[in-house]
């Protein structure tokens, strides 16, 4: 059976400073690493690790929002349009809002942004990890979410952090009982990303199973039998024990709260996909023709599957294909573990629909490794088996994983890099 919660923490509980610290500043130190070792290949190379952070791709689209606003559109040879109602708002926000209140330029001002976000993304992964397996787990975590491949990105001037802040901090409102907040922060992670449908897939089931939950223990008596309820004639009523306790009792968690959360939840992603719908035009949807024009949409991960099956066309290329087609049987594998290991509810609606997000979309092949950087709950058994770990084999595989992180970052940000 797959658990809703765990322990619900007492108040006053992690995630404290103090307990987080040893996450936090290991957090630090790793993401340090990383950028002084971009720095140095970039300087090897003559040029400066700092633009690369802050201005390139996506990061000129967001300072661009900032700046300007929304109505700027790209027209390329071929037809396609590329309009920057493509990217949700809340971080243009902020790099206006930090750069109105402060010296710091637009692209500063992202920077310093997404530093900040990812500090409370590695906090909230730690207070998710800890609250579920324990505060060691919760050190692991942070550090193995801090050492991707791709985990410069958390650096650069982009939405992964600080939606990984949000979506973090928000399953463990979820986890916590916390229903308002947890809808609160949903509904900020939906301005953020696209991908926010998942942290809101994840507040809508728990809350759903809690109300399933409740209902099925009010039927049952004080004495674990079924109340009478006059059952048909020779039947018996339901006399089925309830499901174990999802978090904080009903009277901890009022319906009205539940039902509260579960409405906030979705207005963010609902209502700026509204506001570019009639923005264009194009009715409710017109998001969609937004995103049609980058060539981004949701095929099932058929364009994904023929970019794979083209990679075996030749000898060079198809290791390419077979290291695609390894990397996504880790991914699977990792979330066949977390289901084993009972992971709570919300975690696996959210870690399932961020990873299905990220494969199965027609969007530009090369972005997909950070679009599955928000899925931190896949990390949670290997964080899981290294907090097991005796601590000299724990220290040497995140000394590795941290030395590669940190040449395969600089390597790919001074070459294609995420687009």
């Amino acid at each position: 059976m797959i658990d809703l919660a765990t322990r619900v923490a007492p108040p006053g509980a992690a995630p404290t400073w103090r307990r987080a610290a040893p996450a936090l500043l290991g957090y630090a130190a790793v993401r340090a690493l990383g950028l002084l070792v971009l720095a140095g290949w970039s300087a090897a190379r003559g040029t400066s690790a700092y633009p690369l952070l802050t201005a390139r791709w996506d990061a000129l689209w967001y300072t661009g929002v900032a700046e300007l606003g929304y109505g700027y559109e790209v027209r390329l040879p071929n037809g396609d349009v590329h309009s920057n109602l493509a990217f949700f708002p809340l971080l243009p926000w902020l790099e206006r809002l930090g750069h109105a209140a402060t010296p710091l330029s637009y692209a500063d001002s992202g920077f310093v942004v997404s530093l900040l976000a990812s500090l409370a993304a590695a906090w909230g992964v730690f207070a998710v990890a800890d609250h579920v397996y324990g505060r060691r787990a919760g050190v692991c975590a942070v550090l193995l979410w801090a050492a991707l491949p791709v985990g410069i990105v958390q650096s650069m001037a982009y939405s992964e952090s600080l939606f990984t802040a949000l979506a973090a901090w928000a399953l463990y409102a979820v986890l916590t009982g916390r229903w308002v907040a947890a809808g609160a922060l949903a509904l900020l992670a939906g301005l953020t990303r696209p991908v926010g449908l998942a942290v809101v897939a994840a507040v809508w089931t728990a809350a759903v199973v809690t109300f399933v939950r409740d209902r099925r223990a009010r039927r049952v008596a004080p004495s674990g039998r079924a109340r009478s309820t006059a059952p048909p004639s020779g039947a018996h009523g339901d006399e089925r024990a309830p499901l174990p306790s999802p978090g904080p009792s009903p009277e901890g968690a009022p319906v009205w709260r539940r039902a509260l959360g579960m409405a906030l939840a979705p207005l963010g992603a609902a209502g700026y996909v509204l506001w570019v719908g009639h923005r264009t035009g194009a009715g409710p949807l017109g998001y969609l023709d937004v995103q049609a024009g980058w060539r981004n949409g949701f095929d099932g991960g058929y364009a994904f599957a023929r970019f794979v099956g083209e990679k075996f066309t030749s000898f060079p290329s198809a290791l390419a294909g077979v290291a695609l087609v390894v990397g996504v049987g880790l991914l699977g594998w990792l979330y066949v573990v977390c289901v084993r290991q009972r992971q709570p509810l919300p975690l696996l609606v959210y870690a399932g629909a961020v990873t299905a997000l990220a494969l199965c979309a027609s969007s530009y092949f090369g972005s997909k490794p950070r679009l599955l950087l928000p899925a931190f709950p896949l990390l949670l058994p290997l964080a899981r088996a290294l907090a097991g770990a005796r601590p000299r084999t724990s220290a040497l595989a995140v000394a590795a994983t941290v030395a590669v992180s940190a040449v395969y970052g600089a390597f790919w940000l001074n070459g294609s890099g995420p687009p």
